[in-house]
């Protein structure tokens, strides 16, 4: 990607993405194309096999009510307490990346509605065909769409970003990243959720400065 642009190192069924969702839009109305964002799956549980145990439920769910008081956005609990859930993330993150290869705008716009529909809506998005209702929501093509999920290189092409963040050194979500300056270095915006007013006047002031 020319020009300056953010990276955005998330993950659908990352709860603090999940709060972190209305600063991405405020950036977008913001700031429009003229500061494109390119989206990489970071990985948070890729490939879990085992089903939430009681204690993984709790512990889970007292971080979603951090988000909740942190970021104001509504959860239901009760998604975690369906009967045999995994709490693999591989399934949405390859979504995203499905729609990505659409249009990389659309993508955005579907994390941000998978995430509301894990967190908020109480829908398993572990499901392919929640993640296609979703996809169809947006106006994509459902049957095209399962087609492209279930293909070997889209898994590939997901478990790719994964790698990309691990090269790049996140360790946690969400990771935003702005670049390139006049040297061609990028450089971090917020490693974790912060709030959007704070984030907003970050990239305001590295664009002053980028333009100067």
């Amino acid at each position: 990607m020319d020009g300056p642009h953010l990276i955005y190192f998330a993950d659908p069924m990352c709860s603090w993405c999940y709060g972190f969702s209305p600063v991405i839009e405020g950036i977008r109305r913001a700031f429009g194309r003229g500061l494109p964002v390119q989206l990489v799956m970071g990985g948070l549980r890729p490939g879990t096999k085992e089903r939430m145990t009681e204690a993984a439920r709790r512990e889970v769910a007292g971080h979603w009510r951090h988000v909740h008081e942190a970021s104001g956005l509504p959860f239901n609990e009760a998604v975690l307490a369906r009967e045999g859930f995994v709490y693999d993330t591989d399934p949405a993150a390859r979504a995203v990346v499905v729609v990505r290869r659409e249009d990389p705008e659309l993508a955005l716009t579907y994390l941000g509605r998978a995430q509301a529909a894990f967190y908020a809506e109480d829908r398993d998005v572990t499901a392919p065909e929640v993640l296609a209702d979703l996809a169809a929501e947006l106006g994509l093509d459902r049957a095209r769409f399962l087609e492209q999920w279930a293909s070997e290189d889209a898994k590939q092409e997901t478990w790719g970003d994964y790698a990309i963040s691990q090269r790049a050194g996140v360790t946690g979500f969400p990771t935003l990243v702005a670049g390139p300056n006049a040297e061609g270095v990028y450089g971090v915006v917020t490693r974790g959720y912060a709030p959007g007013e704070q984030v907003l006047a970050v990239l305001r002031d590295w664009i002053e400065r980028i333009a100067a």
